[in-house]
């Protein structure tokens, strides 16, 4: 094989190592699906997407907890209590002492109590705390479901790279058998050697492995494309779109790194957790505040010989109480410095994510603008290509090239696409990163999200 041979072969398998599960999704393909059914299928059936959607759920719930902190608590207790033996008192009458019993044989007891919070620095802070977690989480789902957009939208991408590659080996087998048919007849005019018809051979030969080769790969990405999704293999699809160049609006380009700086829905998630913090640090030291709540009292009690005798006997009470913690063995004091700790903490993270997502954002770009000018001049060069082949299958057929000119321009004709295809599934990898990385999810998966 020459080394022009193993150039390709080598491209070639490296595209194929985009998909890497190692199992082939059985029975023949039940229906096409394009890219924007392969995102709805993933809002609804991806798993973590599924635990965030709970974790949003969840906020709403704490919120919920905290308000009910702050709102009165009314308890209902009743007391039933059947005396078996009374106690007693003694008493001096006349001299004589004498066992008086004391109570009822039967007792009822119902009390009701009302406690409202008048101040508590942390139920205040709580409920603050509650609410930005409740928006934190939602920064957190927007952030799962961009990456879960994403993560389809690559896997797409390299399923519709596969497809090519199996019409591309499809297509270059075809030319070669074109060509050693070619050979054939001019072989049997005595036009050509054996060798230049030995080479033909070689040819089809070795592509025919690859045929088979791609199209296994094809199946593996669409393996990688159900995990994505959240679906099992027992789904049988193929791909219905196409890997087309579809330049994205420059505005994103040229203002990536403000937008990312501003949308990122991790940044945000980050920036309420600065906040949150900062609510725990004002709850903690809450704990240096009395706390004052008003409370009131009904009780109604019943003591009689047999529940048919005596009305219930009422009464009631209303009143402020006030407490404050004199000591804690310094508890409070150590609770507040691990609070103010953690809120440091939040904010070296926010700053390290802050640089990381700067340089992200630039390499995304720069991958943008590179691919983007392979692209372009990756058409010209198969059309070139496309030419150039013709050209030399029509000299060969007059005898005016030989056949190692044939591969030779065989080889190109391939090489040209791989080249062109491969910067197309660049440009879509990098645009879709650069939609994660900026907070932006495609129309489609707005549309699907609203649904």
């Amino acid at each position: 094989m020459s080394s022009r041979t193993r150039t390709i072969v080598i491209t070639l398998l490296m595209i194929s190592s985009l998909t890497l599960p190692e199992s082939r999704a059985q029975g023949p393909p039940s229906r096409r699906l394009g890219l924007k059914d392969a995102v709805r299928l993933a809002m609804k059936y991806n798993p973590e997407l599924k635990n965030a959607r709970l974790e949003v759920e969840k906020s709403d719930a704490r919120v919920t907890e905290a308000w009910g902190n702050a709102l009165p608590a009314v308890d209902v207790a009743g007391t039933y209590t059947r005396t078996l033996k009374s106690p007693v008192f003694f008493a001096n009458f006349g001299g004589q002492p004498m066992e008086i019993e004391i109570g009822f044989p039967h007792s009822l007891t119902m009390v009701v109590t009302g406690k409202q919070i008048l101040f508590n620095g942390a139920v205040i802070a709580g409920v603050g705390a509650a609410r930005v977690y409740s928006k934190m989480a939602r920064d957190l789902y927007l952030g799962k479901e961009l990456e879960t957009v994403t993560t389809v939208r690559k896997a797409y991408s390299t399923a519709m790279l596969a497809r090519e590659v199996v019409d591309m080996m499809h297509s270059s087998l075809h030319n070669a058998e074109d060509n050693m048919k070619n050979v054939l007849l001019l072989r049997k005019q005595g036009i050509i050697s054996e060798y230049d018809e030995l080479r033909a051979s070689v040819q089809v030969e070795n592509l025919r492995p690859e045929v088979i080769r791609s199209e296994n790969n094809y199946d593996l990405s669409l393996d990688a494309l159900r995990s994505a999704m959240g679906i099992g293999k027992e789904e049988n699809f193929e791909v219905a779109d196409s890997l087309v160049f579809e330049a994205i609006d420059d505005s994103l380009i040229t203002r990536g790194e403000e937008l990312v700086l501003g949308s990122n829905p991790g940044l945000s998630a980050l920036t309420r957790q600065i906040d949150l913090n900062g609510a725990i640090v004002s709850a903690e030291r809450s704990n240096y505040l009395p706390t004052v709540a008003a409370f009131g009292q009904y009780q109604a009690a019943k003591e009689a010989m047999t529940f048919s005798r005596n009305d219930l006997i009422a009464s009631a009470a209303v009143g402020i109480s006030v407490s404050i913690n004199i000591f804690q063995g310094m508890q409070t004091r150590a609770r507040v410095e691990q609070a103010q700790l953690e809120q440091q903490k939040s904010v070296e993270q926010k700053v390290s994510l802050e640089r990381n997502l700067k340089t992200g954002v630039h390499s995304v770009l720069g991958n943008l603008r590179q691919s983007r000018k392979r692209v372009e001049a990756g058409g010209k060069t198969v059309e070139t290509a496309e030419r150039g082949y013709r050209i030399v299958t029509a000299r060969f057929l007059s005898n005016a090239a030989t056949q190692l000119e044939v591969n030779d321009a065989q080889l190109a004709l391939t090489q040209a696409k791989v080249n062109r295809i491969q910067a197309v599934y660049d440009y879509c990898v990098a645009a879709a990163d650069l939609d994660q990385l900026i907070g932006r999810l495609p129309e489609y998966a707005v549309e699907t999200n609203n649904e």
